[in-house]
């Protein structure tokens, strides 16, 4: 489908009134032929090849803004989880490769590089082991990368052992940058179902299953979402609600769509995915928080609060699906406490608990994001949440994750700043009754019965 300059007239009048714009453009790069049973070789090739392949990625991304007058936020890069490069050396310390990673990604001038990750959710292997030890460590000496595990999927059920292994880990990245507002949590995400495509940071990866070098898009437009809505009377019924979210969303995914083709073309890169996530920012009026309130919520976290968050995000997907060739990543509504000006109210003034976002985690796209928690909060309590979010992913077959913050020597009314697109998260009570056996019973989750589909 071709896109008309009717269109592109049309998404700048939405960048220039209500702060749309694409989040992010992330590279996808594989590092499979990076390994070597040298470290210090290793780390050459991950830097001479990431930084190679992305070379034209910021200045590419900054002549499109240019020439489309659509901002690009973020220019990020994704590499294969390091894990499975890291097999080939035997060392135990792994923190060199983050170093590696990070002078690429400082080199380049991109935002965030991901890929610091493991994937084990059915077994933890010996390379995972050493890389998830180091994982406080890398995030507490980089300024740019972030890590991710998955400890959990549809298939394999959810591995216990991981969830306790992957709280203690939080809770030590936390210590270890205590002193910078406990920013090294802020950059790890624990996934169920994590997916290969997703731009999105803490948690893209470049899967397996992808080209050698990909471009994936992340859209943004809440502030567009919202000005949409406001145009419908109180009185327009939820399918008059829902016609308007999704013909919203068909116009936020063309920008998208149209920076997906035209970076892919110009880097000589597969196009990969546009994922038509609604990420807000702490910016007033680019709220998630702020729709549903619109759609008819008291305040975000109140009653109905749930219904309205699964009505946009089904909405967005339904009509972001007929923009773009190709959609993927996590696509439809993130709730990220704070990164949204809505939630971080609706947080301080108690309308929203993390047991609410508990519960529409069961329809957002993503999970528990950017919650900060006493610094007291046990390790249990962590595993516990961890846990809780895993099984709505595993049970529901959809992607779920939690990228949670103990605040050191901060208690629940307190807050965490971070500024930027990180914001200001308010510190929040976590239930006290996690006890201490269920953590480390260890072991494996079974797989539900619905993962029975062959």
């Amino acid at each position: 489908m071709s896109i008309t300059p009717q269109e592109i007239a049309e998404t700048r009048g939405m960048v220039s009134e209500h702060n749309l714009d694409i989040r992010t453009i992330t590279m996808g790069i594989s590092l499979m032929g990076c390994a070597d049973e040298n470290l210090d070789r290793m780390c050459t090739k991950v830097y001479d090849h990431v930084t190679k392949t992305a070379e034209h990625l910021v200045s590419t991304a900054q002549d499109l803004e240019r020439e489309y007058g659509i901002p690009i936020v973020n220019k990020r890069v994704s590499v294969t989880p390091v894990a499975q490069i890291a097999a080939a050396c035997p060392d135990a310390d792994l923190v060199p490769l983050a170093h590696a990673l990070d002078r690429a990604a400082e080199t380049l001038g991109i935002d965030y590089l991901g890929g610091y990750s493991a994937l084990v959710h059915k077994g933890i292997g010996d390379a995972d082991r050493r890389l998830m030890a180091c994982i406080p460590e890398a995030l507490a000496t980089t300024s740019r990368v972030c890590s991710s595990v998955n400890v959990a999927s549809l298939r394999a059920g959810i591995n216990m052992d991981a969830v306790l292994l992957t709280a203690q880990l939080i809770r030590r990245a936390s210590e270890l940058t205590a002193d910078r507002e406990c920013v090294g949590a802020s950059k790890f995400v624990v996934f169920a179902n994590m997916v290969e495509d997703s731009p999105f940071m803490a948690g893209a990866t470049h899967g397996s299953g992808e080209a050698d070098a990909v471009i994936n898009v992340g859209v943004s437009g809440p502030g567009v979402m919202a000005a949409a809505l406001e145009e419908l009377p109180e009185a327009a019924d939820m399918m008059e609600v829902a016609e308007r979210i999704k013909q919203t969303a068909f116009k936020i995914t063309r920008a998208g769509e149209l920076m997906s083709r035209e970076a892919a073309k110009r880097l000589g890169v597969e196009k990969g995915i546009v994922d038509l996530s609604l990420a807000p920012t702490p910016a007033v009026g680019d709220s998630v928080a702020k729709i549903l309130e619109i759609i008819g919520v008291g305040q975000c976290g109140g009653p109905g609060t749930t219904a309205a968050l699964a009505l946009l995000n089904d909405c967005v997907k339904k009509g972001g699906v007929m923009a773009s060739s190709s959609v993927g990543g996590l696509s439809g509504a993130f709730i990220p406490v704070s990164e949204d000006a809505g939630m971080i109210e609706a947080a301080e003034a108690g309308a929203l608990s993390i047991e609410k976002l508990e519960a529409m985690t069961c329809v957002c796209s993503v999970g528990l994001d950017m919650i900060a928690v006493p610094g007291d909060t046990s390790v249990e309590a962590i595993a516990g949440i961890i846990a809780d979010e895993m099984a709505i992913g595993v049970i529901n077959n959809k992607t779920t994750a939690v990228r949670i913050i103990p605040a050191i020597g901060r208690g629940e009314g307190d807050a965490v700043e971070w500024g930027g697109l990180f914001g200001k998260a308010p510190v929040m009570r976590v239930n006290p009754h996690a006890g201490t056996v269920f953590a480390h019973r260890g072991g494996r989750f079974p797989a539900p019965l619905n993962s029975l589909k062959n």
